[in-house]
Protein backbone atom coordinates (compact mmCIF):
# COMPACT_ATOMS: atom_id res chain seq x y z
CA UNK A 1 0.00 0.00 0.00
CA UNK A 2 1.37 3.43 -0.97
CA UNK A 3 1.29 5.89 1.91
CA UNK A 4 1.86 8.98 -0.23
CA UNK A 5 -1.91 9.27 -0.70
CA UNK A 6 -2.81 8.16 2.84
CA UNK A 7 -5.44 10.52 4.30
CA UNK A 8 -4.29 10.90 7.88
CA UNK A 9 -7.18 13.24 8.76
CA UNK A 10 -9.83 10.74 7.68
CA UNK A 11 -11.54 9.41 10.84
CA UNK A 12 -10.55 5.86 11.75
CA UNK A 13 -14.04 5.35 13.10
CA UNK A 14 -17.43 6.62 11.95
CA UNK A 15 -17.91 9.97 13.71
CA UNK A 16 -21.62 10.03 12.93
CA UNK A 17 -22.26 7.23 15.45
CA UNK A 18 -21.80 7.22 19.22
CA UNK A 19 -19.71 4.01 19.15
CA UNK A 20 -17.42 5.46 16.48
CA UNK A 21 -16.87 8.62 18.53
CA UNK A 22 -16.38 6.53 21.69
CA UNK A 23 -13.53 4.57 20.08
CA UNK A 24 -12.01 7.84 18.88
CA UNK A 25 -12.10 9.45 22.32
CA UNK A 26 -10.89 6.32 24.11
CA UNK A 27 -7.93 6.66 21.75
CA UNK A 28 -7.11 10.34 22.33
CA UNK A 29 -8.00 10.54 26.06
CA UNK A 30 -5.50 7.78 26.85
CA UNK A 31 -3.84 9.25 29.94
CA UNK A 32 -0.55 7.54 29.09
CA UNK A 33 -0.02 10.11 26.33
CA UNK A 34 0.18 12.83 29.00
CA UNK A 35 3.47 11.29 30.17
CA UNK A 36 5.22 11.72 26.83
CA UNK A 37 7.83 14.43 26.33
CA UNK A 38 7.27 17.52 24.22
CA UNK A 39 9.96 16.27 21.85
CA UNK A 40 8.06 13.02 21.25
CA UNK A 41 4.83 14.95 20.63
CA UNK A 42 6.61 17.28 18.21
CA UNK A 43 7.92 14.24 16.33
CA UNK A 44 4.37 12.98 15.99
CA UNK A 45 3.22 16.39 14.74
CA UNK A 46 6.03 16.48 12.17
CA UNK A 47 5.01 13.03 10.88
CA UNK A 48 1.35 14.07 10.64
CA UNK A 49 2.28 17.24 8.73
CA UNK A 50 4.60 15.27 6.43
CA UNK A 51 1.78 12.86 5.66
CA UNK A 52 -0.56 15.77 4.91
CA UNK A 53 2.03 17.13 2.50
CA UNK A 54 2.25 13.75 0.78
CA UNK A 55 5.85 13.02 1.80
CA UNK A 56 5.74 10.15 4.24
CA UNK A 57 9.27 9.11 5.36
CA UNK A 58 10.41 5.78 3.85
CA UNK A 59 9.78 2.76 6.06
CA UNK A 60 6.83 4.37 7.90
CA UNK A 61 3.96 1.96 8.61
CA UNK A 62 0.23 2.62 8.79
CA UNK A 63 0.34 1.78 12.51
CA UNK A 64 2.99 4.46 13.07
CA UNK A 65 0.86 7.01 11.22
CA UNK A 66 -2.21 6.13 13.29
CA UNK A 67 -0.21 6.43 16.53
CA UNK A 68 1.26 9.77 15.44
CA UNK A 69 -2.26 11.04 14.73
CA UNK A 70 -3.38 9.78 18.15
CA UNK A 71 -0.63 11.81 19.83
CA UNK A 72 -1.35 14.81 17.62
CA UNK A 73 -5.08 14.78 18.45
CA UNK A 74 -4.41 14.34 22.16
CA UNK A 75 -1.90 17.17 22.51
CA UNK A 76 -2.45 19.77 19.76
CA UNK A 77 -5.38 22.14 19.37
CA UNK A 78 -7.62 21.24 16.38
CA UNK A 79 -8.00 24.89 15.31
CA UNK A 80 -4.49 26.28 15.76
CA UNK A 81 -2.24 23.23 15.71
CA UNK A 82 -0.47 24.60 18.81
CA UNK A 83 0.58 22.22 21.58
CA UNK A 84 -1.87 22.50 24.47
CA UNK A 85 -0.77 22.81 28.09
CA UNK A 86 -0.72 19.39 29.70
CA UNK A 87 -3.28 20.15 32.44
CA UNK A 88 -5.85 21.33 29.91
CA UNK A 89 -5.64 18.27 27.65
CA UNK A 90 -8.44 15.71 27.68
CA UNK A 91 -5.77 13.04 28.20
CA UNK A 92 -5.11 14.63 31.62
CA UNK A 93 -8.78 14.56 32.64
CA UNK A 94 -8.54 11.15 34.32
CA UNK A 95 -5.46 11.77 36.55
CA UNK A 96 -6.36 15.40 37.22
CA UNK A 97 -10.08 14.84 37.67
CA UNK A 98 -9.74 11.74 39.87
CA UNK A 99 -7.50 13.52 42.38
CA UNK A 100 -9.62 16.66 42.67
CA UNK A 101 -13.01 14.92 42.61
CA UNK A 102 -11.90 12.27 45.08
CA UNK A 103 -10.86 14.91 47.60
CA UNK A 104 -14.01 16.99 47.01
CA UNK A 105 -16.07 13.91 47.87
CA UNK A 106 -13.94 13.12 50.91
CA UNK A 107 -13.65 16.61 52.41
CA UNK A 108 -17.24 17.87 52.19
CA UNK A 109 -18.10 18.28 55.86
CA UNK A 110 -16.43 21.58 56.81
CA UNK A 111 -16.80 24.96 55.08
CA UNK A 112 -13.01 25.64 54.77
CA UNK A 113 -12.47 22.25 53.10
CA UNK A 114 -15.42 22.83 50.76
CA UNK A 115 -14.13 26.28 49.81
CA UNK A 116 -10.58 25.05 49.16
CA UNK A 117 -11.45 22.04 47.00
CA UNK A 118 -14.13 23.88 45.03
CA UNK A 119 -11.56 26.61 44.31
CA UNK A 120 -9.02 24.00 43.16
CA UNK A 121 -11.65 22.34 40.96
CA UNK A 122 -12.77 25.58 39.32
CA UNK A 123 -9.17 26.59 38.68
CA UNK A 124 -8.65 23.24 36.96
CA UNK A 125 -11.90 23.57 34.99
CA UNK A 126 -11.10 27.11 33.88
CA UNK A 127 -7.78 25.96 32.45
CA UNK A 128 -9.43 22.98 30.70
CA UNK A 129 -12.18 25.20 29.25
CA UNK A 130 -9.71 27.80 28.01
CA UNK A 131 -7.43 25.15 26.51
CA UNK A 132 -10.29 23.46 24.62
CA UNK A 133 -12.06 26.61 23.47
CA UNK A 134 -12.80 27.32 19.83
CA UNK A 135 -9.60 29.23 19.04
CA UNK A 136 -11.21 31.15 16.19
CA UNK A 137 -12.89 33.30 18.86
CA UNK A 138 -10.11 34.94 20.95
CA UNK A 139 -10.76 35.95 24.55
CA UNK A 140 -9.02 38.76 26.46
CA UNK A 141 -7.22 38.31 29.82
CA UNK A 142 -9.92 40.48 31.46
CA UNK A 143 -12.69 38.22 30.14
CA UNK A 144 -10.78 35.15 31.36
CA UNK A 145 -10.51 36.71 34.81
CA UNK A 146 -14.20 37.62 34.96
CA UNK A 147 -15.17 34.10 33.83
CA UNK A 148 -12.90 32.50 36.43
CA UNK A 149 -14.12 34.67 39.31
CA UNK A 150 -17.80 34.24 38.33
CA UNK A 151 -17.59 30.46 38.01
CA UNK A 152 -15.60 30.07 41.23
CA UNK A 153 -18.05 32.31 43.11
CA UNK A 154 -20.98 30.30 41.76
CA UNK A 155 -19.40 27.01 42.85
CA UNK A 156 -18.52 28.33 46.30
CA UNK A 157 -21.94 29.90 46.87
CA UNK A 158 -23.70 26.69 45.80
CA UNK A 159 -21.41 24.42 47.82
CA UNK A 160 -21.32 26.49 51.00
CA UNK A 161 -25.04 27.31 50.83
CA UNK A 162 -26.08 23.70 50.33
CA UNK A 163 -23.52 22.52 52.89
CA UNK A 164 -25.17 24.70 55.54
CA UNK A 165 -28.68 23.82 54.32
CA UNK A 166 -28.05 20.06 54.52
CA UNK A 167 -26.78 20.03 58.11
CA UNK A 168 -30.12 18.52 59.15
CA UNK A 169 -30.58 16.43 56.01
CA UNK A 170 -29.66 12.74 55.69
CA UNK A 171 -25.87 12.23 55.43
CA UNK A 172 -26.09 11.03 51.83
CA UNK A 173 -27.66 14.32 50.71
CA UNK A 174 -24.67 16.22 52.08
CA UNK A 175 -22.34 13.95 50.10
CA UNK A 176 -24.06 15.07 46.89
CA UNK A 177 -23.38 18.77 47.52
CA UNK A 178 -20.05 18.72 45.59
CA UNK A 179 -21.83 17.46 42.47
CA UNK A 180 -24.49 20.19 42.71
CA UNK A 181 -21.72 22.79 42.97
CA UNK A 182 -19.79 21.32 40.04
CA UNK A 183 -22.91 21.19 37.84
CA UNK A 184 -23.87 24.78 38.70
CA UNK A 185 -20.34 26.04 38.05
CA UNK A 186 -20.14 24.28 34.68
CA UNK A 187 -23.29 26.10 33.60
CA UNK A 188 -21.45 29.38 34.29
CA UNK A 189 -17.78 28.62 33.68
CA UNK A 190 -18.00 27.29 30.12
CA UNK A 191 -20.30 29.99 28.68
CA UNK A 192 -18.31 32.73 30.43
CA UNK A 193 -14.96 31.37 29.23
CA UNK A 194 -16.35 31.22 25.69
CA UNK A 195 -18.37 34.43 25.82
CA UNK A 196 -16.75 35.82 22.68
CA UNK A 197 -18.38 33.05 20.67
CA UNK A 198 -21.79 33.92 22.12
CA UNK A 199 -21.30 37.67 21.58
CA UNK A 200 -19.70 37.60 18.13
CA UNK A 201 -20.63 34.19 16.78
CA UNK A 202 -18.59 31.11 15.91
CA UNK A 203 -17.03 30.50 12.48
CA UNK A 204 -19.18 28.16 10.38
CA UNK A 205 -18.23 26.40 7.15
CA UNK A 206 -19.77 24.22 4.48
CA UNK A 207 -19.00 20.48 4.39
CA UNK A 208 -15.79 21.16 2.46
CA UNK A 209 -14.46 23.60 5.06
CA UNK A 210 -15.20 26.80 3.13
CA UNK A 211 -15.95 29.60 5.61
CA UNK A 212 -19.49 30.98 5.36
CA UNK A 213 -19.61 33.46 8.23
CA UNK A 214 -20.16 33.63 12.00
CA UNK A 215 -23.22 32.42 13.91
CA UNK A 216 -24.26 33.13 17.50
CA UNK A 217 -26.91 30.41 17.36
CA UNK A 218 -24.30 27.86 16.36
CA UNK A 219 -22.11 29.01 19.26
CA UNK A 220 -24.94 28.58 21.75
CA UNK A 221 -25.67 25.09 20.41
CA UNK A 222 -22.04 24.01 20.65
CA UNK A 223 -21.49 25.45 24.13
CA UNK A 224 -24.73 23.89 25.42
CA UNK A 225 -23.54 20.49 24.22
CA UNK A 226 -20.19 20.98 25.95
CA UNK A 227 -21.92 21.89 29.25
CA UNK A 228 -24.09 18.75 29.04
CA UNK A 229 -21.03 16.63 28.29
CA UNK A 230 -19.03 18.02 31.23
CA UNK A 231 -21.87 17.45 33.71
CA UNK A 232 -22.39 13.94 32.34
CA UNK A 233 -18.66 13.29 32.73
CA UNK A 234 -18.79 14.05 36.45
CA UNK A 235 -22.24 12.67 37.29
CA UNK A 236 -21.73 8.89 37.75
CA UNK A 237 -18.67 9.22 39.99
CA UNK A 238 -20.09 12.06 42.07
CA UNK A 239 -23.56 10.53 42.45
CA UNK A 240 -22.89 6.78 42.69
CA UNK A 241 -19.61 6.87 44.63
CA UNK A 242 -21.13 8.64 47.68
CA UNK A 243 -23.72 5.84 47.88
CA UNK A 244 -20.94 3.23 47.76
CA UNK A 245 -18.85 5.00 50.40
CA UNK A 246 -21.89 5.53 52.66
CA UNK A 247 -22.43 1.78 52.74
CA UNK A 248 -18.77 0.81 52.99
CA UNK A 249 -18.16 3.11 55.96
CA UNK A 250 -20.61 1.07 58.03
CA UNK A 251 -18.21 -1.89 58.03
CA UNK A 252 -15.77 -2.19 60.89
CA UNK A 253 -12.72 -2.68 58.65
CA UNK A 254 -13.46 0.66 56.92
CA UNK A 255 -13.80 2.40 60.27
CA UNK A 256 -10.28 1.24 61.14
CA UNK A 257 -8.73 2.74 58.00
CA UNK A 258 -10.31 6.19 57.89
CA UNK A 259 -6.95 7.63 56.74
CA UNK A 260 -7.35 5.64 53.51
CA UNK A 261 -10.85 6.87 52.68
CA UNK A 262 -9.49 9.76 50.62
CA UNK A 263 -7.11 7.64 48.50
CA UNK A 264 -9.83 5.00 48.06
CA UNK A 265 -12.24 7.61 46.71
CA UNK A 266 -9.55 9.00 44.40
CA UNK A 267 -8.96 5.54 42.91
CA UNK A 268 -12.68 4.79 42.55
CA UNK A 269 -13.28 8.14 40.85
CA UNK A 270 -10.47 7.21 38.48
CA UNK A 271 -12.29 4.00 37.55
CA UNK A 272 -15.43 6.01 36.70
CA UNK A 273 -13.52 8.65 34.74
CA UNK A 274 -11.59 6.15 32.61
CA UNK A 275 -14.95 5.33 31.02
CA UNK A 276 -16.86 8.57 31.50
CA UNK A 277 -14.33 10.99 29.96
CA UNK A 278 -14.48 9.34 26.51
CA UNK A 279 -18.19 8.55 26.87
CA UNK A 280 -19.12 12.14 27.73
CA UNK A 281 -16.92 13.56 24.96
CA UNK A 282 -18.70 11.19 22.56
CA UNK A 283 -22.25 12.34 23.31
CA UNK A 284 -22.16 14.85 20.44
CA UNK A 285 -20.06 15.04 17.26
CA UNK A 286 -16.94 17.19 17.59
CA UNK A 287 -17.70 18.67 14.19
CA UNK A 288 -21.13 19.99 15.02
CA UNK A 289 -23.69 20.77 12.34
CA UNK A 290 -26.71 23.04 12.10
CA UNK A 291 -29.36 23.48 9.43
CA UNK A 292 -29.06 26.71 7.44
CA UNK A 293 -32.77 27.30 8.10
CA UNK A 294 -32.02 27.63 11.85
CA UNK A 295 -29.31 30.29 11.48
CA UNK A 296 -29.70 34.03 12.02
CA UNK A 297 -31.73 35.62 9.18
CA UNK A 298 -28.80 37.72 7.90
CA UNK A 299 -26.39 34.77 7.70
CA UNK A 300 -29.07 32.49 6.27
CA UNK A 301 -29.92 35.01 3.56
CA UNK A 302 -26.24 35.53 2.75
CA UNK A 303 -25.67 31.78 2.31
CA UNK A 304 -28.82 31.35 0.20
CA UNK A 305 -27.89 34.29 -2.02
CA UNK A 306 -24.41 32.89 -2.68
CA UNK A 307 -25.10 29.17 -2.87
CA UNK A 308 -28.82 28.83 -3.44
CA UNK A 309 -30.04 25.52 -2.09
CA UNK A 310 -26.69 23.74 -2.45
CA UNK A 311 -25.72 24.36 1.19
CA UNK A 312 -28.27 22.86 3.58
CA UNK A 313 -26.11 22.59 6.70
CA UNK A 314 -23.19 24.49 8.22
CA UNK A 315 -20.42 22.94 10.32
CA UNK A 316 -18.27 24.16 13.22
CA UNK A 317 -15.94 22.90 15.94
CA UNK A 318 -17.97 22.84 19.17
CA UNK A 319 -14.88 22.49 21.37
CA UNK A 320 -14.57 20.11 24.30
Amino acid sequence: MSLSSFDIDAPRWDQSTFMGRLKHFFNITDCRTALLSDARLDEAKALVESCRAGSVPPGTTVEQLHYAKKLYDSAFHPDTGDRMNIIGRMSFQVPGGMAITGFMLQFYRTVPAVVFWQWVNQSFNALVNYTNRNAASPITPKQIGVAYVTATSTALATAVGLNLYTKRAPPLVARWVPFAAVAAANCVNIPMMRQQEILNGIAVTDENGNKLGHSKKAAIKGITQVVISRITMAAPGMIILPIIMQRLEKYRFMQRITFLHGPIQVMLVGVFLVFMVPAACSLFPQRCSMAVSKLEPELRDSIVSQYGGRVQHVYFNKGL
